[in-house]
């Protein structure tokens, strides 16, 4: 189990089946303000919903992680995509309500990108954020991440609404990391 120390507060737990009961009671708990922007949600109805998730995440040899802040569930942080042979992968999170406006996702997606380049030897980190989603695109921005472009109707959010997506990407080989 990989496990990545953030700071004193916050650490990256990869994401285990004992962890499923408490998403689940997280996602249910907040599913009006987790689905605006997480077509997940909906299809998130029961534990078992969750259980196989963590279990596509398996057999995908995919990296999920549990944001830990102060021994508390923040939410979740990963990899997706992976494409090793393209040596590239996406970063995608959620946050609980409460743990919103702390900087854990900005400082997350720092030690994941890290990780990504330094251990997965992987060279292409990509965010893609759906337009109106300001404090979700704001932490690529932040952190130096190139803005390459619009998906148009890349994502089908609840309600069958589409929504643009922006896309950035961070290169390991040409982009000067700022952090």
């Amino acid at each position: 189990m990989t496990i990545l120390t953030v700071s004193d507060d916050l650490l990256l737990r990869q994401i285990d089946m004992a962890d499923a009961e408490l998403i689940f009671e997280t996602i249910n708990a907040q599913r009006q303000y987790l689905r605006k922007w997480l077509p997940f949600v909906d299809l998130t109805k029961q534990l078992d919903d969750t259980r196989n998730f963590i279990l596509s995440i398996n057999a995908d040899q995919e990296l999920e992680f549990v944001m830990q802040y102060k021994d508390e569930f923040a939410g979740l942080i990963g990899f997706s995509r992976t494409d090793w042979a393209n040596r590239k992968t996406e970063i995608g999170y959620w946050l609980s309500e409460p743990f919103q406006h702390k900087g854990i996702v900005t400082e997350s997606v720092k030690i994941l990108v890290k990780f990504a380049f330094e251990k997965l030897q992987l060279n292409r980190v990509e965010i893609n954020c759906a337009v109106g989603n300001l404090p979700s695109k704001k932490i690529p921005q932040k952190l130096g991440f190139q803005f390459e472009g619009t998906v148009r109707d890349g994502e089908l959010l609840s309600d069958a609404i589409f929504v643009d997506i922006e896309r950035y990407s961070l290169c390991k080989k040409r982009d000067q990391i700022r952090f």
